[in-house]
């Protein structure tokens, strides 16, 4: 799941893809099918532009591969062009989801922190709480 994020500079609010990075821009990419190595990651996107970094998201603990990834690319509008152009492309045998990564420090929104959790939707209020 990608959440589109804002975040303000100079006053004005700019979509996280808009990031300026010093390495260039990076985008999710979700739905990636396990038999997909980075390799030819980096070469679906080389067709846009040219390519920093690819890294494909293991779990912590099994080291398995969980389906997404990220993919810096060397300008930010490469970036826009690799989003626009591959969302939907097919890599594998699966098709895949490019979208704007959200920032570094992004976090979801815990129940604690008064974000709701999904079984909460359409719940009613419990009084005295």
């Amino acid at each position: 799941m990608c959440i589109q994020v804002s975040f303000m500079t100079d006053g004005n609010y700019r979509p996280a893809w808009e990031r300026k990075l010093k390495m260039g821009i990076e985008v999710y990419v979700g739905r990636i099918s396990g038999t997909v190595t980075a390799d030819e990651v980096r070469s679906l996107f080389s067709v846009v532009g040219t390519v920093t970094s690819v890294h494909l998201v293991t779990d912590a603990a099994s080291g398995d591969f969980r389906g997404c990834g990220y993919v810096r690319m060397s300008t930010d509008e490469e970036a826009r062009e690799a989003i626009d152009l591959l969302n939907g492309a097919k890599l594998g045998d699966s098709l895949i989801v490019v979208k704007d990564a959200p920032p570094k420090n992004f976090k979801k929104p815990s129940p604690a922190s008064g974000g709701k959790r999904h079984n909460d939707v359409g719940k009613q209020p419990q009084k005295g709480r």
